[in-house]
């Protein structure tokens, strides 16, 4: 039977690799066909895509002289050729070939119905870093409705994941550095992959971001482009206004001076569908589901990153005179890589859970959490929340600090504790998550039921 597969997945998170390693991997051992669309830059028309992929059915099938007026042909080729034999048919940024042509979609689903499904050894592959339309014309489209096999979401890659690659990069540096290296990249493959031996946080950093023609110095603007398109301005607007903390979408519309609307949400939508934010929906203790109170965060760390440490200096670094001598000399550095480090345990929570020695099953619900002021209650947020089903809450606060945490920290728990709303015989268990150590003292008060030194996990 054959398969129709759907890969999406934020730009530079591995999706084309992982087809080409699936390919070479294929017990079946099938024929790897690639098509990729042209990124939709000024003057490139649905005729130049339309163009290249009937260059690739030359090189791959020798098919010359072939009518570039209309898709139906060119699908029709394609469905001839690879009607007998094992093969994977790989559609690479498939909303950028589907450029300017709204009959794209209707002809490819013709081609899947009458000719690529009716060889039980074909696979195809569709593929892109634009989630949004993927998921409105094809994951949410009647007309694919049934055709789909298999679905897969690439996200960044764990710490474990990540933690493997350095290595694997020969980066020698200790564990604070490789954190260092992922509250600016986060899990992200392409951009760990530009390490490499002898370097230390500070230089890969120096290099990448900071650098005239480093690797990440136009990053932004290709993926807003890419993404966004003619819309990009408002989307950064966006961006920029989670930079500092979350926010409710009220809040978020007043600070955007945007009046709230339908367009606004799809906007939220968009960039939630594209992995750069996650709404974070909070809950009311004991009542065992999420409410509709939900705030949302900027996730993806190298946006943050470049926001708030390069942006700025965009103009100096393009000119080759942006001299950095050490991180700490951007303002507000220790809060940057606070926010930064949440975000990491956030997105390893199955690891922290594991940790916590917790199964799935005795947990009722799990993430940011935070209840408004009201008459019966005060104003709450907790880094990490993990409610059980036997009436027990792992507080979990997440400290990144150059300095080993120290006391202090016991009262910043001890106040969100009391602040809690939770039904009497509730159970709080503080936990501490934490990078370069704790002081003596505080390990002495013994207040912390656990304490997990996230630069083990890297060692």
């Amino acid at each position: 039977m054959a398969s129709f597969v759907v890969i999406r997945g934020r730009r530079r998170i591995g999706k084309s690799r992982l087809v080409n390693q699936f390919a070479l991997e294929s017990s079946a051992q099938r024929k790897l066909i690639t098509f990729t669309g042209l990124a939709p830059e000024p003057g490139i028309t649905a005729r130049h895509q339309r163009e290249m992929f009937a260059d690739r059915l030359l090189e791959y099938f020798g098919l010359r002289g072939l009518s570039v007026d209309n898709w139906a042909d060119l699908f029709f080729h394609l469905g001839r050729e690879t009607q007998q034999g094992k093969y994977i048919i790989f559609l690479d940024e498939i909303s950028w070939m589907a450029h300017e042509d709204p009959t794209f979609l209707a002809k490819l689903k013709t081609a899947w119905d009458e000719s690529l499904s009716l060889n039980p050894n074909l696979i195809l592959i569709i593929c892109g870093s634009v989630s949004v339309w993927i998921e409105r014309n094809i994951l949410s489209s009647t007309a694919f409705v049934g055709r789909v096999s298999l679905e897969i979401l690439l996200e960044e890659l764990s710490l474990a994941e990540s933690n493997q690659m350095l290595t694997a990069l020969k980066f020698s540096g200790s564990a604070y550095e490789r954190f260092q290296i992922l509250a600016m990249t986060g899990g992200i493959p392409w951009y760990l992959q530009q390490v490499v031996s002898g370097d230390t946080a500070f230089s890969f950093i120096s290099r990448s971001c900071f650098t005239k023609g480093g690797f990440l110095v136009k990053e932004f603007e290709k993926i807003f482009h890419d993404l966004f398109n003619k819309r990009s301005l408002i989307y950064r607007r966006v961006i920029e206004s989670l930079i500092d903390q979350p926010l409710e979408y009220q809040a978020l519309c007043e600070k955007l001076e945007y009046r709230t609307s339908g367009r606004l949400s799809e906007y939220l939508n968009n960039l939630v569908l594209s992995g750069f934010i996650r709404r974070d929906y909070t809950w009311q203790v004991g009542k065992g589901e999420s409410t509709k109170l939900s705030r949302y965060r900027l996730s993806d760390n190298y946006i943050r990153f470049y926001l708030k440490c390069m942006a700025k200096n965009k103009n100096k670094i393009e000119a080759g005179k942006m001299a950095v001598t050490s991180m700490s000399a951007f303002p507000a550095w220790e809060t940057l890589m606070g926010f930064q480090f949440e975000n990491l345990i956030l997105n390893n929570r199955k690891l922290l859970l594991e940790l916590l020695n917790l199964p799935a099953e005795d947990i009722l619900l799990d993430n940011i959490f935070f209840q408004r002021e009201t008459q019966a209650q005060l104003a709450c947020q907790i880094d990490y929340l993990i409610e059980t089903k036997y009436k027990t809450l792992y507080v979990c606060e997440v400290k990144f600090s150059r300095d080993p945490v120290g006391v202090g920290v016991i009262a910043e728990v001890e106040e969100k504790i009391r602040r809690l709303a939770k039904p009497k015989n509730t159970v709080c268990i503080p936990v501490l998550i934490y990078v370069n150590g704790v002081s003596d003292s505080l390990i002495e008060r013994d207040y912390f039921r656990f304490l997990i030194n996230m630069q083990e996990i890297l060692k």
